[in-house]
């Protein structure tokens, strides 16, 4: 597997794949055709679909030129297609320079058909499984997951973790300070600042704990709903899960910078596992792939900062994944607001129940981390592609259909 580097990208929303992979593919291939007059790109599957939406085709004219580039929507097929494709092609003079194909496979990764990768990361962890890293750890006596990252990725890792928590911070709070209505022609309004700033006088601990991680989540995702700049975790439109979640943590627990850093590390190797040997994208495998693994990503962190063995981390994470299972993807006129941002809040309250069951219950599990990655994958290729970040069903569908009458 590649470092988890891989799975935390700073960068602006709304969209891993849909924004800032296309947007990576255009700067490679600008790259190669520094000569071109004009580009026209081609959009496939659901970049055809929900493109609109979640920006594509306006951070691909930001980045070619809005004067000099075309943009075609395509609703052409061929199988073996990813849902996340896009032809590129450089022209001067009235003729085609050259062209490329360009996979957009989620977490802002790209890849070429037929080519070696586009990633430069290189493979830093041997093992390709939670079984094979559990035996690694068990063999080395190693206890946890963050001590496993150490070892593998050296403790450069940890300033890159710090930058990444500061800046999951940075969205939170300026996600809790700001007002307004979300930009997309839906009028969601932002909610993040008003959950904070109700009262729980004289209410429950659970009402209470509610309040601040939905609030969290609310502002990570409400940021990057607006073009924010937000982390990956693992993708833009699952990144206020894991953020919440440790927020909540350490301001009711008192956890260090270093400590959070420990659980961001446990979280990585969740998410790389995940998107090695199932996906973490929702045109792919629908909002299982992203919500799903961000839930089992803040499980896992809290479980590791919560000083349980890594058999509990791993069903923490088990639990997470299993019931998110089949969740579709089917956003409201393509933008990563109705049901993206509140399902956010939900699936961090989901990761904390995920934690404190792994604690009382991991002696009696079934299942194992590496047999729900595959099940959700499973699911995922199987799922109908109106489910899958298209905008042709469920909830977009019903919603269209709704606003027509």
């Amino acid at each position: 597997m590649k470092s988890i580097r891989d799975i935390y990208k700073i960068g602006k929303g709304p969209s891993s794949s849909h924004t800032m992979g296309p947007e990576r593919a255009a700067r490679l291939f600008m790259g190669r055709y520094p000569q071109a007059e004009a580009f026209r790109v081609t959009l496939y599957g659901s970049l055809s679909k929900t493109g609109v939406g979640h920006g594509t085709d306006r951070v691909l004219r930001d980045t070619l030129g809005a004067d000099r580039t075309e943009i075609c929507f395509s609703q052409d097929s061929w199988e073996g297609m990813h849902p996340n494709t896009l032809d590129l092609a450089a022209l001067a003079q009235g003729r085609e320079l050259g062209s490329l194909r360009v996979e957009s496979i989620g977490g802002g990764d790209i890849r070429t058909p037929g080519q070696a990768s586009q990633d430069p990361a290189e493979e830093v962890y041997i093992e390709h499984s939670f079984a094979e890293i559990a035996d690694f750890c068990k063999w080395r006596y190693i206890p946890t997951l963050s001590g496993y990252v150490e070892l593998n990725e050296g403790p450069e890792i940890w300033p890159f973790l710090m930058e990444v928590w500061q800046t999951m911070k940075a969205a939170i709070d300026e996600g809790l300070a700001a007002t307004g209505i979300l930009p997309g022609g839906l009028n969601v309004e932002r909610k993040a600042k008003f959950l904070m700033e109700q009262s729980t006088e004289g209410h429950s601990p659970a009402l209470k704990e509610f309040k601040l991680i939905a609030a969290y989540a609310y502002a990570v995702a409400e940021q990057n709903a607006s073009n924010g700049t937000i982390v990956t975790a693992p993708t833009c439109g699952a990144c206020g899960v894991l953020p919440a979640v440790l927020k909540y943590a350490q301001v009711t627990r008192g956890f260090s910078d270093e400590e959070i850093c420990r659980g961001l590390a446990t979280a990585g190797i969740i998410g790389n596992l995940t998107k090695t040997n199932a996906s973490i994208s929702g045109a792919e495998c629908g909002c299982q792939a992203e919500i799903g693994t961000a839930c089992s990503m803040a499980a896992a962190a809290l479980a590791e900062l919560y000083s349980q063995d890594l058999d509990q981390v791993e069903y923490a994470a088990e639990v997470a994944m299993e019931h998110h299972l089949g969740l579709t993807c089917d956003p409201i006129c393509g933008l990563v607001q109705i049901p993206c941002i509140e399902r956010n809040a939900v699936a961090a309250m989901r990761a904390m129940n995920a934690c404190n069951l792994s604690y009382f219950l991991t002696g009696s599990r079934n299942i194992s981390y590496d047999m729900v990655c595959r099940a959700m994958k499973e699911t995922g290729v199987n799922l109908d592609h109106r489910f899958r970040e298209t905008s042709e069903g469920g909830l977009a569908k019903i919603y269209n259909r709704k606003k027509s009458k």
